[in-house]
């Protein structure tokens, strides 16, 4: 909270000294197809690139004249100056230069002026890419070199003899994603059998240690805290040091939250083996120990081999000893699992081997029979659509986009181009992940890349890319948005807003009319006081897939320019509070309930389904196919 208020304070003054330049900001917002990019170089001939680092320092007592501050507008688009695009290129940047506000647009988003601030560092990097790559197309070495940055599927080290040290590290090249795990086999040895294993991010220019995004902390012999066995969950920024502990057993075992519908601690850690069934196999725990009535489980034991699994859900990281569910960790804000770069093991470990699977890796287009059918089709500036659908997607979920092509992008009305799907994706911190997006944006032309790293609290900026898109780029009827995990039914939902006849003041989707925002703060929807001061909510479309009219969309652009447009981190919620501020000036409001749109997981019958994975996607096409209907599949039925 600190550091949110320093960087208020830092911020307004900042905008103070920019008063003069306002008037630069209104005739720089165009297409960036159609007008050259422009920037406006300091007097004294810096890199224009420096100011947006000069932002996020103290302020000095005797600042530069205010004529040698460069616009936060400007220095967004700087990132395209003097690259050299092509057109076709540019393609993925169509709402970007729109969007050169967004440093105008923090309050009540955490961490977001960081994330345009990393924007700058990785964008610069991926345009020295693109250019390097261009010199050397024909170049055999460099494509054999491009051939090794592929993002592989699975890593693995099943030599024991390198294993043996006390301290081991992974290097995951694009992150992990839902579905990805990490398994560790070892045996916990030395003086007390404590072991760590850490999931770290990227580290970042001047700073020492990477930001650690799960701690997972085995301490045999406890702690300051117990003398019984325990495992300790944290993560760990330099912003913020430690967070808050998740210990297991847990010492309030009332208050056991859940993650992915999994306990942050299973109830029979800490407990005596009798009061539960424990196999036999099991050698630690054998019925021929004669401790064993008087013994309390715990999954780990100096001397004994474990197989530990750390397993990517979609809410947090779940851990398996030994088949068993153990602990689980719910992701925090800016150490999301796409963000992972490395696995730490240290401690007093025999490992003996180590895998990690299901990691997100990118599709070889040159081997890909059908890619022309899975290529999108080019629009022209303000194309007319009867719908643009906007998909949120992360930069490594490279399978998930592949699915929605193969499926249900292949709809006829999406072949026809009468209604058109993009997918809104931020930078990435890893090379590697953003060369191998810009490759895919390249070859299906269907992504938007955003001016920013991603992370969870910014996703409400995707949602005001997507309005940008259905109104400024294309000229759409209706505007939509869900997620690279949601199958749409795009026939039911144009056939139902057809029936509906309502083509101004529409929200259509699954409408929650009373909810209300959660003040406890170890709840993933945490608001507090001071970002929503009512007692509930005006009412929202849950973000599986909603939509709502041209003219809403429009309103949300224009409310955006004129900087009047609420940000909140909920970006469904956020939608919500926007309409409801549009009927208060006046504008009729139509909210169109849809029970069919299922927010987690599927119903048969659905027309969006929640929570699918490729298997499930290509299962659910499969069946439309077949003419058997909106049939769920797998283990996602609800």
């Amino acid at each position: 909270m600190k550091m949110k208020k320093w960087y208020g304070g830092v911020l307004f003054a900042s905008l103070c000294m920019l008063f003069m330049l306002v008037i630069l900001r209104y005739g720089y917002m165009k297409n960036p197809i159609v007008e050259s990019y422009q920037t406006t170089v300091p007097v004294n001939g810096t890199n224009p690139l420096e100011w947006i680092n000069s932002a996020f320092s103290p302020v000095t007592q005797n600042p530069e004249p205010a004529t040698q501050v460069i616009s936060a507008d400007i220095v967004v688009s700087s990132l395209f100056s003097n690259s050299n695009l092509t057109n076709e290129e540019l393609r993925a940047l169509q709402t970007w230069n729109q969007l050169n506000h967004l440093l105008d647009h923090t309050r009540g988003l955490p961490n977001a002026a960081e994330a345009i601030k990393e924007a700058v560092s990785v964008w610069n990097s991926l345009v020295s890419s693109i250019k390097e790559e261009r010199k050397h197309e024909a170049n055999d070495s460099l494509n054999e070199r491009r051939k090794g940055k592929q993002c592989p599927h699975f890593l693995n080290n099943m030599n024991s003899s390198e294993l043996n040290d006390t301290s081991y590290k992974l290097r995951v090249p694009c992150g992990l994603t839902q579905g990805s795990s990490i398994t560790v086999i070892g045996i916990p040895n030395g003086l007390l059998g404590n072991f760590r294993i850490d999931l770290t991010g990227e580290p970042l220019p001047g700073e020492p240690d990477p930001p650690v995004i799960l701690h997972y902390n085995v301490r045999l012999h406890g702690d300051k805290i117990t003398e019984d066995p325990v495992i300790v969950q944290n993560t760990w920024t330099v912003a913020h040091d430690w967070g808050e502990e998740e210990r297991c057993p847990s010492p309030t075992p009332e208050k056991i939250a859940k993650v992915d519908e999994l306990e942050q601690c299973n109830r029979i850690v800490g407990k005596n083996i009798n009061q539960f069934s424990i196999p036999k196999t099991s050698r630690r725990f054998s019925a021929t120990d004669e401790q064993s009535k008087n013994r309390t489980y715990f999954p780990f034991k100096q001397g004994y081999p474990f197989v530990a699994t750390l397993r990517v859900g979609s809410e947090g990281i779940q851990m398996t000893v030994d088949g068993k569910h153990i602990t689980s960790f719910a992701f925090r804000e800016t150490l999301e699992p796409w963000l992972v770069s490395e696995m730490r093991i240290s401690g007093d470990l025999k490992l003996v081997s180590v895998l990690a699977s299901g990691l997100p890796t990118s599709e070889d287009s040159e081997h890909i029979i059908d890619l022309e059918s899975l290529k999108s089709r080019p629009l022209s500036v303000q194309s007319p659509l009867d719908l643009l659908i906007g998909v949120f997607s992360t930069a490594n979920n490279f399978k998930r986009r592949m699915a929605v092509r193969r499926t249900w992008m292949q709809y006829d009305a999406v072949r026809s181009a009468k209604t058109a799907v993009r997918f809104f994706v931020g930078l990435h911190k890893n090379q590697i992940v953003n060369e191998e997006l810009w490759k895919e944006a390249e070859t299906y032309r269907d992504i938007q890349l955003m001016p920013f790293v991603d992370y969870y609290g910014l996703i409400t900026w995707k949602t005001l890319a997507i309005c940008i898109y259905g109104t400024e780029v294309v000229s759409a009827k209706f505007v939509m948005k869900t997620d690279d995990d949601a199958f749409v039914r795009v026939d039911e939902v144009l056939a139902s807003l057809n029936r509906i006849s309502v083509t101004t003041g529409l929200l259509y989707g699954l409408i929650n009319s009373d909810s209300h925002p959660h003040r406890h703060t170890d709840s993933k929807w945490y608001i507090s006081s001071e970002e929503w001061p009512e007692e509930s909510y005006p009412p929202w479309a849950h973000g599986p897939g909603y939509v709502v009219s041209h003219d809403i969309a429009r309103t949300v652009y224009r409310k955006y320019r004129e900087s009047h447009l609420k940000m909140f981190k909920l970006e469904d919620v956020a939608m919500g509070i926007w309409i409801s501020e549009m009927k208060k000036e006046g504008a009729e409001i139509r909210y169109e309930n849809e029970d069919r749109v299922n927010n987690v997981g599927c119903k048969d019958g659905y027309v969006v389904a929640h929570y699918q994975g490729p298997r499930e996607m290509l299962c659910l096409w499969q069946k439309l196919q077949q003419g058997k209907g909106a049939q769920c599949c797998g283990d996602n039925r609800r």
